[in-house]
């Protein structure tokens, strides 16, 4: 899938940013009370300025008019900007939760296009969640954040509470209680796989370092930008105050494409596909597992008896689907993207149904089934609905199975010798086992 690029520039000591004033006049919207600032015109802005885009901090009191002159004369104003009240009391009575905040990196790129409008409908973590969004581009998509701020803004999400935007992580990711790190750069003509893994591991190491310093403690983080298993794994390397097992690579893509395949296979809609794995590295080493998947409640042998279609047609459609997609399309998967990160939200942040499970890349120390450790691997999960989650037990493994598997850990295992000089390990090594393609790569 392709990514917005984000400049390594974006580095803290590297950038020190202003901030532009701008009045603040409120009004009250239909049925909601929601604050919005109008920006009068900033000073010039100077070559790193950070913008604060919008609006109310659970903190700010709403401003009250005050009679000035002649009180029966008719105020200068239009419409609802007229109109104050006290945000603070409003609050108080409101049966919303409290705020929370969550970091994006390449805000102004195709899969934030579509994934922020669904955080802040609260499609994502409910209709009763007031939210922060704090969004990180580069230098040279600085213009980009303003305009996506400004939609932001029209849109008039009653629960979108604030919105700003800024190009030093260590500004954006303060406080961030979920980190959804998407930005990185394209693999590009020509570019070599070890290439993409040094340029990126760059961008994710400070981008750790970040988080370790300014963000929640218990923040949840999800890797986006590929190769974003060993991304992630740069990532918490470099933010060793922050638990290990709150890292995640996203191949819930990954998944939603293989119950897609396998219900037109078995001709049912897609939601009688569960148990469904993606083990191992986003790239086309992945594992779709059918071996432990259900149809209906039955084994999937047990409904697709096509074990050819299943070991090659299957699993090569998913491992390059996203390259497929490109092919047909022109553009990479962006919607889609967005939609498995709300998937893969959504799965942390609700109750696991009654013996399903869902796929993330995770830390495999302490893993149970013999996977190599100190890496990011793609494993079966459940959660209670904490943000936390459980690897499950209850699988099985065949020879077939078992050798894809080691295959793909193979690949991570080399992936990660090619960034020790990133994670504090030594000095890199590069010897990939070949130069697998990421899934959406043309």
């Amino acid at each position: 899938m392709a990514m917005l690029e984000l400049s390594p520039s974006s580095s803290s000591h590297a950038i020190k940013a202003s901030t532009f004033h701008s009045s603040k006049l409120s009004y009250v919207p239909s049925r909601i009370s929601h604050q919005r600032r109008l920006n009068v015109r900033p000073p010039p802005r100077t070559r790193h300025a950070k913008v604060f885009c919008s609006v109310t901090s659970k903190e700010v009191q709403a401003p009250v008019a005050v009679p000035t002159e002649d009180p029966k004369k008719k105020s200068e104003c239009y419409g609802v900007f007229c109109l104050t009240y006290d945000l603070k009391a409003e609050e108080e009575t409101s049966s919303w939760k409290k705020l929370i905040n969550v970091s994006v990196s390449g805000a102004a790129g195709m899969i934030s296009n579509h994934l922020l409008f669904k955080l802040a409908a609260g499609e994502v973590f409910g209709p009763d969640q007031p939210i922060a969004l704090k969004l990180l581009g580069s230098e040279r998509s600085r213009e980009a954040l303003e305009g996506v701020a400004m939609e932001l803004e029209d849109s008039l999400y009653p629960l979108l509470r604030e919105v700003s935007i800024g190009i030093d992580p260590y500004d954006v990711f303060r406080d961030a209680e979920w980190a959804l790190l998407i930005g990185a750069k394209p693999r590009g003509p020509g570019m070599e796989r070890a290439a993409l893994l040094d340029i990126n591991g760059q961008i994710f190491a400070e981008q750790g370092k970040a988080l370790n310093a300014v963000a929640s403690r218990n923040v949840k983080v999800i890797v986006v930008g590929n190769p974003c298993n060993t991304n992630a794994l740069i990532c918490l390397k470099n933010a060793p105050n922050i638990p290990a097992k709150n890292f995640h690579a996203l191949t819930r893509l990954d998944e939603n494409r293989a119950k897609c395949q396998l219900a037109l296979k078995a001709g049912v809609f897609y939601d009688k596909v569960s148990n469904v794995t993606i083990w191992g590295n986003h790239s086309t080493t992945q594992v779709p597992d059918f071996l432990n998947a259900k149809i209906n409640g039955l084994p999937v042998k047990e409904v697709i008896k096509d074990t050819k279609w299943l070991e090659e047609e299957f699993t090569e459609k998913v491992q390059k689907r996203g390259g497929a997609l490109i092919q047909k399309w022109g553009r990479s998967s962006a919607a889609s993207t967005a939609v498995s990160i709300v998937d893969a939200i959504k799965s942390l942040v609700t109750p696991t149904p009654e013996g399903d499970w869902f796929s993330t890349g995770v830390y495999t120390n302490g893993n149970p089934y013999g996977i190599a450790e100190d890496i990011v691997f793609s494993m079966p999960c459940r959660s209670n609905g904490d943000g936390d989650y459980e690897l499950v037990k209850d699988v099985i493994f065949d020879d077939y199975l078992w050798s894809r598997i080691k295959t793909t850990e193979a690949e991570l295992l080399a992936e990660k010798k090619c960034v020790a000089h990133l994670t504090g390990e030594g000095i890199a090594v590069c010897d990939l086992p070949g130069d697998t393609m990421l899934p959406g790569e043309m």
